[in-house]
């Protein structure tokens, strides 16, 4: 979800104002998946090197962070949406991690869409601690090293139940991953859009899906 700050930087407004404008964009697109078809929905909300940035910006984030998922718990719930988060969360404010905890146990029955919230998370990260993982069950005998596999791994990652992501959207113009399910996102399809994540309106997310729907996806194979 890119763009939020230079979203704000060119009206003039702070960088958090940007941010604030882009959890609204939020709100909207989870609505919009049930009606076009799109079951399983994960959003950028903090990098593991988003730290790099001023204190004032990390800090503004946290407390929105905090403002979404108590503004917002209740109505996800109502809407049936199953709500989990990603990434490492030992570097988070406790209070921020209650409420995740909080929102994932109260949504965790709900069969609408899957909205995942990547939050402090790392692509390599997240792999490091899954090799770490897996390591300790090796060494204490749980894991043989001959049954690792690339559908062993798999089972320590963050999204272990979740599927690999058919589509990665890039907002904002910019033209790499930045550190995103570096792992799942091997055969993902990629759009690279110059959108500014707060003016990614509902019917530009149906317009990249419709042009993603006209992709043929081979998975390393040739078409017969």
């Amino acid at each position: 979800m890119d763009g939020n700050g230079r979203w704000a930087q060119l009206r003039g407004r702070p960088r958090l104002f940007g941010h604030h404008e882009g959890a609204k964009r939020v709100k909207e697109i989870v609505r919009a998946c049930p009606e076009l078809g799109v079951d399983y929905l994960t959003v950028f909300a903090f990098s593991t090197e988003n730290w790099k940035r001023t204190q004032t910006e990390v800090a503004g984030l946290m407390r929105l962070f905090k403002r979404y998922i108590r503004k917002e718990a209740t109505n996800l719930h109502e809407e049936n949406v199953r709500v989990r988060f990603i990434g490492d969360r030992v570097r988070l404010e406790p209070s921020l991690v209650d409420l995740m905890d909080g929102l994932e146990l109260m949504t965790a029955q709900n069969t609408g869409t899957n909205l995942t919230i990547a939050l402090n998370y790392g692509g390599r990260d997240e792999v490091t601690r899954a090799a770490r993982r897996l390591a300790h069950d090796v060494k204490a005998g749980n894991l043989d090293p001959r049954q690792i596999n690339d559908e062993t791994f798999p089972r320590y990652l963050d999204t272990h139940v979740l599927p690999d992501p058919d589509l990665v959207i890039r907002t904002s113009g910019e033209a790499r991953i930045s550190n995103f399910l570096l792992w799942q996102s091997a055969y993902s399809e990629y759009e690279f859009i110059d959108t500014l994540w707060p003016d990614f309106t509902a019917k530009v997310f149906a317009e990249v899906l419709a042009r993603f729907g006209l992709r043929e996806r081979r998975f390393g194979a040739v078409k017969a």
